[in-house]
């Protein structure tokens, strides 16, 4: 199956080629970067309003208890305090996934960070006596620890509507894994181990919610998702979401952590409506570890087969996710992990079964990559291990099994263009793979130090994901006499440039300098419709709005230019400021006095469009079947690592990366995604792990939560492979998650490359790698 292609994109796109002032593909800074760097932002923390008062909550602070009694009167008579609320003050409405979480908690807790009780006071350190001084009696009750602990006979029901403890399952299939099986020369199994990852946002969770004396509610969110947003918080408020407005300050980070309406959120409203004071709430960085979702922690049991000639015969993966003590995003990662397992690579063959078990840990929500790092980890560790087993080079046996474009993978997704091969050929290209790669180390004794090198491949959504009935975004676009553009768009923007994109495409196909174009993008009352942030879907499904908005806006400027000059509006163009004769690109009018003259002319006309773009995506079917994004993206990374084997260190050398970005349309921009994203999937891979004990974090700060820092980043080589993606804007892509998805599984094959020994499980800490290298060592006797 072959998607229709536009004949009129594909002719802009040829069209725009000869243009020398394009936009396209140039490196240009962010539009918000001057007043970050400056510290002109105004954030979050930045915004007081009259008679703005505090919020605090009393998290639990047991991983599983009945309340007995919760006693706040010390609270509510200290000086400056102005409300202090429990459950018994406010309307419990069931939220989540599962329907199994409340704002507070009534009758019992059943992870660390459920919430008890809340203030709000005059200044932020009253808020925080005064929560101390609330008194809490509790029974404590079993704490479930673990995924095996949950599943035990006659373990505790921490949810009295789900008997077994496993709120969700998930099975697919393709092919027959039986006959698979059969077909296989050689088949490797085992089991991967994979953590909790906190966001670690710059800017830590915050809210204002502010009433107005209509009985409007004002909400100063940080919600990547803000129509959504107002739509769910509205059940759990009681508030129509008609008469919710949501504006979004600047977003230190979201990563995902932003998608869900947070228990503080509504704690916020009902302090708020209780004062009948605006009230901010903003978490400490403990707090932050302590009260919001992280990556979603797995184990993954995968079986997978290949013929003699390196050809892939079945997948058989058996997930079990620590769903934690209530539901978020992270139980339904395993919807993007099955695409991986499905669709990286041809494999006739896959089947997968998912359990997500309830315990009394801390739960997990949406993270840059959403199921994929976790799936790829395993993929593509045992990729390699099918390779060993072959003696093949694990290049060999990936470029094998590579699509092509135009083909459609066994679960229905159709891979319009797919330079999946020319990436794997580029990223070992440039990382000297011929050269510095051999076999597996064999040791007996291992000491000293090593390298090594290994690498991985990526599979993800480039068009964004068909999770709602509607994936698309809205643009309204107005001009003014004067040539300026304002572009307003639902599309937000968290720090990955977003609105810069945005900018140089509406500036392109206008012919004006980027500092004609205005980006409004963080007002509900102003902006256009959009699903949110989220599936790198902005610069792919916004941009395609901007850009159809700001082909409109070019016709209606176009035949208004050619009555004016009596010329034949196919003879025109529009660059740097002027319409211009098309085959010359000689000036004959600003475009300025085109508008004017539109303006106050015989017609008295404004220039003002609006589009709304619903990518050709379409909704799974019963067997979860379905192209479910409008393109897709792919990516390679090569890393080279040096082991020290009598501490267990491991040094990342060099990244060389490769990625399937449809076309670059800011080459900064785009680099600093892709670095970014090995970046943080470095510390996903070597140092990052929330650690629990008993259902209780104990390492919730930067002190004992390592993240990698610029001293310990490699030297990164990033290679783009342009494949014009027809339905793209300009032919691109989403990447925003992609340069992470690979990073793991490339550095724990460099790391069994240069050791011969295989860890499963993340982060690569020294202690277990060294702890690793003596098992092997033992084992070898």
């Amino acid at each position: 199956m072959i998607r229709s292609v536009d004949d009129t994109a594909v002719k802009e796109q040829t069209r725009r080629k000869t243009r020398k002032d394009s936009l396209i593909g140039k490196r240009v800074p962010k539009l918000d970067a001057p007043d970050k760097a400056t510290g002109k932002t105004r954030y979050l923390d930045d915004i007081k309003l009259p008679r703005m008062l505090y919020g605090k909550i009393l998290f639990a602070d047991r991983p599983h208890a009945r309340i007995v009694k919760i006693d706040t009167s010390a609270a509510k008579v200290m000086k400056g305090v102005r409300a202090v609320i429990t459950a018994d003050d406010v309307e419990l409405v069931t939220f989540g996934f599962g329907s199994d979480n409340t704002a507070l908690k009534k009758g019992k807790v059943t992870c660390i960070r459920d919430e008890i009780a809340a203030v709000a006071a005059d200044t932020s350190e009253i808020a925080t006596e005064a929560i101390k001084r609330i008194a809490v009696t509790y029974e404590d009750l079993p704490v479930i620890g673990s995924i095996e602990e949950s599943l035990a006979d006659g373990a505790p029901v921490i949810h009295e509507h789900i008997a077994d403890n496993v709120p969700f399952r998930f099975d697919y299939a393709h092919g027959d894994v039986d006959q698979g099986i059969l077909e296989s020369d050689v088949i490797v199994e085992d089991t991967y181990h994979v953590q909790r990852q906190a966001h670690c946002c710059l800017g830590t969770s915050g809210i204002i919610a502010d009433f107005g004396s209509d009985g409007r509610l004002t909400l100063h969110s940080l919600t990547q998702v803000p129509f959504s947003y107002k739509h769910d918080l509205s059940k759990i408020i009681r508030i129509p979401p008609e008469r919710i407005r949501v504006i979004q300050p600047p977003i230190g980070g979201g990563f995902g952590s932003k998608l869900d309406v947070h228990p503080f959120e509504p704690i916020c409203v009902f302090l708020a409506r209780a004062t009948s004071r605006p009230v901010r709430m903003t978490f400490s960085r403990e707090e932050e570890f302590l009260a919001t979702p992280t990556r979603q922690p797995m184990v993954i049991k995968l079986k997978s087969g290949a013929k003699k000639d390196g050809t892939f015969t079945f997948r058989d993966v058996l997930m079990t996710l620590d769903n934690g003590g209530h539901t978020s995003w992270g139980a339904t990662t395993p919807w993007i992990s099955i695409r991986t397992f499905s669709s990286l690579y041809r494999v006739p063959h896959v089947r997968q079964h998912v359990d997500v078990i309830y315990t009394n840990n801390i739960y997990a929500c949406a993270f840059r990559g959403y199921g994929n790092p976790q799936a790829t980890f395993a993929l593509e560790s045992q990729i390699d291990g099918l390779a060993d087993e072959l003696g093949m080079d694990p290049l060999d046996i990936r470029l094998k099994n590579a699509q092509e474009s135009g083909e459609t993978t066994g679960q229905g997704l159709v891979l319009g263009t797919c330079g999946l091969k020319e990436c794997l050929e580029t990223a070992t290209r440039n990382a000297g793979w011929d050269v510095k790669h051999s076999a597996p180390a064999k040791h007996g004794k291992r000491t000293g130090v090593v390298r090594g090198m290994g690498m991985a491949s990526i599979f993800h959504v480039g068009g964004g994901a068909k999770i709602y009935r509607s994936d698309g975004c809205g643009t309204m676009l107005k001009m003014d006499d004067f040539g300026g553009v304002v572009v307003f768009t639902g599309a937000s923007e968290i720090g990955q440039g977003s609105e810069t994109v945005i900018a140089q495409i509406v500036a392109e196909e206008l012919g004006l300098p980027l500092d004609n174009i205005r980006i409004v993008n963080n007002d509900t009352d102003l902006t256009p419709w959009d699903v949110g942030v989220h599936a790198s879907r902005t610069t792919f499904i916004a941009g395609n709005s901007a850009l159809r908005a700001a082909r409109k806006a070019r016709e209606k400027l176009l035949a208004a230019a050619a009555e004016q000059l009596k010329r034949d509006a196919d003879d025109l163009d529009l660059s740097a400021g002027n319409v211009v004769d098309r085959s010359t690109c000689e000036p004959l009018a600003p475009i300025p006095k085109i508008i004017r003259g539109l303006h106050f002319g015989k017609k008295n006309d404004l220039i003002m469009t609006s589009d709304y773009y619903e990518p050709p995506s379409t909704a799974p079917d019963k067997e979860d079947k379905g192209d479910i994004s409008a393109c897709y993206s792919f990516g390679t990374h090569v890393a080279e690592v040096e082991v020290d084997q009598d501490t267990g260190v491991v040094k990342v050398l060099g990244i060389s990366a490769a990625h399937d970005v449809g076309r670059v349309i800011n080459q900064m921009g785009i680099e600093g995604q892709i670095e970014g994203g090995i970046a943080q999937g470095l510390g996903y891979c070597l140092t990052e792990e929330l650690k629990l004990r008993d259902g209780r974090v104990i390492n919730p700060t930067f002190t004992d939560y390592k993240l990698i820092t610029t001293q310990e980043l490699p030297e990164m080589n990033v290679a783009f492979i342009e494949t014009n993606e027809p339905a793209g804007p300009y032919g691109a892509k989403g990447v925003a998650e992609s340069p992470l998805i690979a990073v793991s599984a490339a550095v724990a094959n460099a790391v069994h490359n240069a050791t011969g020994v295989r860890i499963n499980e993340l982060p690569l800490t020294p202690e277990r790698v060294l702890r690793k290298l003596q098992e092997a060592t033992d084992a070898d006797g």
